[in-house]
């Protein structure tokens, strides 16, 4: 009689984010996974190797393109990098700015991921709603930025510009009557605060509903729950970060632990799961929604309050406004310097991280005091989730294997970096 033999499945790429740039190779016993084999495709952009080319404002926009669902998370960290070496004090309403946008960006993650890992397990109509909100948040971006993605708005020193007073308001046309157009401009008759403030009193409610339709739905529970089990010791030392190191019951949040800029004058909970499976990721990332809304909501309510500078005013780091510039020499000269030279960065050598979306995202840069990083390594929580995807998985069913990528939350910009 022959024997049976372990067989090879290449399988992917599934998720949306992985996008033909994840190839798994499953070798398996029947349909049990023995053991899975990440296979990264055509993606690597050199981003650690371009950077080291530019000034550190033309390596800024690199940053966005990196985990291109948590665009501003990845600006905060280099930003941090390079004001850690300069030594730089960055005034206080831009930091409840970055703050308010960090928080933004996480929700903007966390609604892409459940909406992708829902689907991913079957379940169409969450990632219909979560794209809603997505859009209100993406207008948020283009308001302050101009970009509904790439933005580039946190720079050394502070933020690119103050919020803006007004919000673009939707237009008519041969598609809406004049009931419709109502119906859609009337959150935006005020500034862009006053649009945060009225999506944070609804946002509750549209969690609500992605709990109505997934967290005590039975199939969702089969397919979630004592899948990818890690364990607090194995998530430790896998490198684990963010609510897959929550998940499995360790209260790490860098916001907390390490506070940075004003998270430690406000009020927020860190949620941790119990067993270490996809459905306490899935609580995990559910609850910080919640408590992000609830963080964006304190930064509106002192930011209406408390006008101020939203950049540093030493023009050898940020420019002079336009109108300083149009009618100064010294001011014509900084900025004419600044765009085209660069600053000069003292010699030295720093590590700044940040709690990303997705786990730990750190900067490491090194300066010889010349106009750009002689070297500049990023640490990417992806990249160590998707090197745990061979052991979290062996054990398990093919199906499974999709519900635990759909979980690690993984996009391969910041990991094929």
């Amino acid at each position: 009689m022959a024997d049976i033999r372990n067989y090879t499945l290449n399988f992917g790429p599934q998720h949306p984010a992985a996008h033909g740039v994840l190839r798994l190779v499953l070798e398996l016993d029947g349909e049990v996974v023995q053991r899975a084999d990440p296979h990264i495709g055509m993606l690597h952009r050199a981003t650690e190797k371009l950077v080291e080319h530019k000034t550190y404002l033309q390596a800024l926009p690199y940053m966005d393109r990196l985990d291109y669902m948590s665009m501003m998370a990845n600006e905060h960290a280099y930003c941090l990098a390079i004001e850690k070496l300069l030594g730089l004090q960055v005034p206080v309403r831009a930091q409840y700015i970055r703050v308010m946008f960090d928080e933004i960006t996480r929700l903007l993650n966390h609604l892409l991921w459940l909406g992708a890992h829902a689907i991913d397990c079957g379940a169409m109509t969450v990632f219909l709603y979560a794209f809603r909100e997505r859009e209100t948040l993406l207008d948020c971006y283009e308001a302050v930025s101009g970009a509904r993605l790439h933005a580039a708005y946190y720079r050394p020193g502070g933020v690119y510009r103050d919020l803006p007073d007004s919000m673009p308001q939707y237009e008519a046309s041969k598609f809406r009557n004049r009931q419709k157009l109502s119906d859609l401009n009337e959150n935006r008759q005020g500034t862009l605060l006053d649009f945060i403030a009225d999506f944070t009193d609804k946002f509750p409610k549209y969690v609500d509903e992605y709990e109505q339709l997934l967290t005590n739905n039975r199939i969702w529970k089969q397919r979630t729950v004592g899948i990818g089990v890690v364990s607090p010791e194995r998530a430790l030392a896998m490198g684990l970060s963010g609510p897959m190191l929550r998940g499995s019951g360790i209260e790490w949040d860098l916001r907390r632990k390490q506070p940075y800029e004003v998270y430690d004058l406000l009020e927020f909970d860190i949620p941790v799961g119990v067993n270490g499976d996809c459905y306490d990721r899935y609580l995990c990332r559910i609850n910080e929604m919640r408590q992000s809304n609830r963080i964006v909501r304190q930064c509106v309510e002192w930011l209406r309050t408390h006008p101020g500078p939203v950049i540093t005013d030493n023009h050898k780091i940020a420019p002079p406004s336009r109108v300083q510039m149009k009618t100064s020499m010294e001011d014509l000269i900084h900025h004419f310097k600044l765009f085209t030279e660069g600053f000069h960065v003292p010699e030295g050598e720093t590590y700044a991280a940040i709690e990303h979306p997705k786990g730990e995202f750190g900067i490491y840069l090194i300066s010889d005091g010349a106009n750009k990083p002689y070297r500049l390594k990023i640490r990417a929580p992806g990249y160590a989730h998707l090197s745990a995807l061979d052991e979290v998985a062996r054990g398990h069913m093919i199906a499974d294997v999709v519900a635990i990528i759909g979980t690690l939350d993984i996009v391969f910009g910041e990991i094929d970096r």
